[in-house]
């Protein structure tokens, strides 16, 4: 009988990228960690010991715990949340059977210094219109969730950058930028070495978009008109990133489920 208190690495992985997918909660011990200092997506490390402290910090949560098995720490833990009244599975063979089935790992030494709360702050450029839209939808679905990111004008990033310790992205000169003809959201794709078929052809659609390249792909045009009517459509930078946020879900859903998907008007039955 299947576990009911279990998701399986199948599941969720349908469920990575998604608006709606589980928080996940990294309880591995530090030599397992050590040993593959890799990440499932969106992921976060806690410590399983003082998982009664940091319990409530995930209250109206969907939670998936990862251990390297998916033995008595993720289910313990799972256990635990569950007397908390916070929903949560155990990933069903663990790290191991997630890496064995290839699923998506981010590159921990790429993830930046989170602040006091546990986030990652960024800062860009006010007034985005694709790659700065790109990058930070591709942080909140695969790197973290609660990012932060400051938008401003574009002579003060770096000084910002500087005193309110936030990584700057998506300018001249610093790790986060441009690299030839590939453009940041390509750079992060790489960088955190989340290479799969669906952002690979999103990546493709945002570099033909974000570098007036629109014959790479015939999806081009149209998502560089979108991404602009939004950038006239909010005075407000991070307004535009929410509004911005869907059409992303949407391509990415696109690209991973319905490429060969078409759609035509039904007419009516021929006259006799």
């Amino acid at each position: 009988m299947p576990s009911t208190t279990a998701i399986t690495v199948q599941q969720l992985s349908r469920l990575i990228g998604l608006p709606g997918a589980p928080l996940i909660v990294d309880v591995r011990i530090d030599e397992d960690y050590d040993a593959d200092p890799r990440l499932l997506p969106a992921s976060h490390r806690r410590n399983f010991k003082t998982v009664s402290a940091w319990a409530n910090d995930l209250a109206g949560s969907q939670v998936a715990v990862v251990c390297q098995k998916g033995q008595k720490l993720s289910q313990g833990v799972a256990a635990w949340l569950r007397h908390e009244g916070i929903a949560a599975e155990s990933l069903e063979g663990g790290f191991e059977a997630w890496r064995d089935a290839g699923g998506l790992l981010v590159r921990a030494d790429k993830i930046p210094s989170r602040d006091e709360k546990g986030r990652t702050v960024w800062v860009t450029r006010a007034r985005p219109k694709v790659d700065r839209i790109a990058c930070p939808w591709l942080i909140r679905r695969f790197i973290d969730p609660d990012a932060v990111f400051l938008f401003v004008e574009p002579a003060e990033v770096p000084a910002v950058a500087d005193r309110f310790q936030a990584v700057p992205f998506d300018i001249d000169n610093v790790f986060w930028s441009h690299r030839g003809e590939r453009c940041t959201f390509d750079t992060m794709i790489e960088e955190f070495g989340l290479e799969s078929q669906a952002l690979d052809r999103l990546a493709t659609i945002v570099r033909a978009a974000d570098t007036a390249r629109l014959d790479l792909v015939p999806q081009a045009a149209g998502f560089l008109a979108a991404s602009l009517g939004l950038s006239r459509m909010f005075r407000d930078d991070l307004e535009q990133l929410e509004a911005g946020t869907i059409l992303y879900d949407a391509f990415f859903r696109w690209c991973r489920d319905a490429t060969d998907e078409t759609h035509n008007w039904p007419g009516g039955a021929k006259p006799s």
